[in-house]
């Protein structure tokens, strides 16, 4: 049995700096949420939409990365369970699925209520939600040099091989991102370039009575949320579905149609974790072994999981 489970392949797919960005995710939930509590709460007594718009864009980017955070710590947990046939590398791509359909949401509640501002309008206490917003900006600048500090490295395995399938883990070093804490990272510009509209807004409303503004920053709020929330949502849900990455499928072409007698008749590669690609290499009236074909793969960046098997024509 201890030899059995020593020649197991390892399926952690989980990104170099895993734990290192959970500690930055948790540090930011803890500014963003106290923030967001201020920024809505002054939202409602200055009568600022442009400052509500920022509370709110404020609160789901606290959402969003409360549930980063829970992801990280269940990869984490489970990232040895076996119920998961490829590891937990893809939980953060999930979590981040499930924030961009809130984030969507949540644009279009922000974007009626500015509407309905801009058609009827409401006095603003403007010095006193100026102020607030830019302690805002403060907090998110101070979140996105929490989230900017973490350093990429790939997923380093060891091989393994039986009869005609062989499973390789190879040893590539490829600067990838976690997918996971650059959304997060993204959202928190997203959130800086919001407070900096609340704040023109209420200025603007201020000096020179430009209160039509205010809504209407609110709007372009709106916009930055439900875009970040679209371009989230294509990112996640092309590594939900694995999406073939072409990179590799092309290295992977090159490499083996250099030799002859080496022909591909079917291929799959997709991503399982933040710098983790798995292949499956099908091929026929090959010249080459399955271990020739392994040592040619081998080199590739980010393929961390390989497959190959050769058939007869």
């Amino acid at each position: 049995m201890a030899s059995s489970q020593a020649n197991r392949h390892s399926h952690s797919f989980l990104g170099a700096t895993h734990d290192e960005n959970a500690r930055r995710t948790r540090w930011v939930v803890v500014l963003t949420f106290a923030m967001m509590v201020v920024e809505i709460l002054a939202g409602y007594v200055t009568g600022s939409m442009a400052l509500l718009a920022d509370g709110f864009h404020m609160a789901t980017h606290a959402g969003a990365l409360g549930i980063a955070a829970v992801a990280y710590a269940y990869a984490r947990r489970n990232v040895a369970n076996e119920h998961f046939s490829f590891g937990t590398g893809k939980v953060g791509d999930l979590a981040g699925f499930a924030s961009a359909l809130v984030l969507a949401l949540v644009s279009l509640g922000i974007a009626g209520e500015s509407l309905l501002r801009l058609m009827n309008p409401a006095t603003v206490a403007f010095a006193e939600a100026a102020s607030i917003a830019a302690v805002g900006l403060v907090v998110n600048i101070v979140s996105a040099l929490l989230l900017s500090g973490g350093h990429h490295h790939a997923h380093d395995h060891s091989a393994h091989s039986h009869s005609s399938h062989a499973h390789t883990h190879d040893h590539s070093h490829q600067a990838g991102a976690d997918n996971n804490i650059r959304a997060a990272y993204i959202h928190v510009l997203a959130d800086a370039l919001t407070s900096v509209l609340a704040i023109i807004a209420l200025l603007a409303g201020r000096y020179f009575g430009w209160i039509w503004l205010d809504p209407v920053m609110g709007i372009a709020g709106a916009i930055v949320i439900g875009r970040w929330s679209v371009v989230l949502m294509k990112a996640s849900a092309a590594v939900l579905l694995d999406v073939t990455d072409e990179h590799i499928a092309h290295a992977i072409r090159q490499q083996l149609q250099a030799a002859n007698h080496v022909e591909i008749t079917d291929l799959h590669v997709w991503q399982v974790g933040p710098q983790a690609r798995a292949a499956i290499v099908s091929v026929t009236d090959s010249s080459l072994t399955v271990e020739q074909i392994r040592e040619r793969l081998r080199n590739i960046q980010g393929l961390s999981h390989l497959t190959v098997e050769c058939r007869s024509a």
